[in-house]
C-alpha cells in the first residue's frame, strides 16, 4: 500500500516545483539562507499540494484512465488504492501544503491555495473546455514561479512573468500535441478536450507560444543587464543556452514525444546540458 500511496503522489512530477527557485535565483539571492529557506519551504509545500490535486484529478478521473494505456495503471485506476482512502489524503494534503506556504510569508500561502483551488476546477470539469484547459494548466507552472517570489520577498521583472507564462503554455501546448499523436483518434475518449484540437491548431500555438518565450526572455536579459552595470555580458550570453533548449525541446514535440514533460526533461541530456 505504502509503495502504491508513493506512486500515486507523482514524485517524478515534482520536477515542475523547481520552479518555485527561478525568480530568486535568477536574482542570485539564493547563496543566502534568508532566501534558500523560504524557497526550500516552499517546494515543500508545492509538491505536497500537487501531490494532492494528483490523488482528487485520479478519484475524478478513474473512468476515463482506465481506458488509456499508461493510465490505467495508476493506483487508483488500477484498484491499489481504495478511492474513500484516496480523497481523504487529498484533502489532507490540500491543507497542509498551502498551510506550510504561509509560514514564509502569508501571500505564499494564498498563492499555494489559489493554484490548489485552480488545479482542483480543472480537476471538476474546466479540463473539458477548450483552450481554457491549456491556460489552466499553464498557470499552475506561473503560480509556481510567482510563489517563489513571494515567498522570499523577490522582484519579479515583467519580463520574467511573461517568460514564464509563455514558456508554460509551450510546455502544455507541446503535451496535448504529444497526446494528439500518441492515442490517434481516441485521443478524445481520455482527454474530452483533445476532440476540438487538431494537430495543426496545436503545431502553431506552439509556434506561437515558443517565439513569445525567447522574445520575452531576451527582453528580461537586456533589462537585468542593465540594471547589474556591469562590462560582462551575463545576461546576454545566457540567451544562447535559453534558444537551445528551446529548439531542443521543439524538436521533441515535433517528434510526438512530448506527452509527459517530466520525462523529457529528467533524461533529454541536449536539455539538461543547455540548462546547467
Amino acid at each position: 500500500m505504502l509503495s502504491a500511496l508513493l506512486r500515486e503522489a507523482r514524485p517524478k512530477q515534482w520536477v515542475k516545483n523547481i520552479l518555485v527557485f527561478a525568480a530568486p535565483g535568477a536574482l542570485g539571492v539564493l547563496g543566502h539562507w534568508t532566501s534558500l529557506a523560504p524557497t526550500l519551504v516552499m517546494f515543500g509545500a508545492f509538491c505536497l499540494t500537487a501531490s494532492g490535486t494528483y490523488f482528487l484529478n485520479d478519484v475524478q478521473d478513474v473512468a476515463n484512465d482506465r481506458l488509456h494505456p499508461k493510465k490505467s495503471r495508476r493506483p487508483i485506476a488500477a484498484g491499489e488504492i481504495p478511492i474513500p482512502l484516496a480523497r481523504l489524503i487529498a484533502a489532507a494534503l490540500l491543507v497542509v501544503g498551502p498551510l506550510l506556504a504561509a509560514t514564509t510569508r502569508p501571500a505564499a500561502g494564498v498563492i499555494v491555495a489559489l493554484y490548489a483551488i485552480t488545479t482542483i476546477s480543472y480537476s471538476m470539469g474546466l479540463k473539458n473546455i477548450v483552450l481554457l484547459d491549456l491556460v489552466i494548466v499553464a498557470s499552475g507552472f506561473v503560480l509556481r514561479a510567482v510563489a517563489g517570489a513571494v515567498g522570499t520577498d523577490t522582484h519579479m521583472s515583467k519580463w520574467f512573468v511573461l517568460c514564464t507564462s509563455f514558456g508554460s503554455l509551450f510546455i502544455i501546448a507541446g503535451k496535448r500535441f504529444g497526446e494528439m499523436q500518441e492515442m490517434g483518434q481516441d485521443a478524445g475518449l481520455t482527454r474530452a478536450a483533445l476532440k476540438d484540437y487538431s494537430e495543426t491548431f496545436l503545431r502553431m500555438l506552439v509556434i506561437v507560444a515558443c517565439g513569445a518565450t525567447l522574445l520575452a526572455y531576451c527582453l528580461w536579459a537586456f533589462e537585468s543587464a542593465e540594471a547589474l552595470s556591469t562590462n560582462f555580458p551575463y545576461f546576454e550570453l545566457s540567451i544562447v543556452p535559453m534558444a537551445l533548449s528551446i529548439f531542443r525541446y521543439l524538436m521533441v514535440i515535433e517528434q510526438g514525444d512530448a506527452s509527459a514533460p517530466e520525462d523529457v526533461f529528467a533524461s533529454d541530456r541536449a536539455i539538461q546540458m543547455y540548462g546547467a
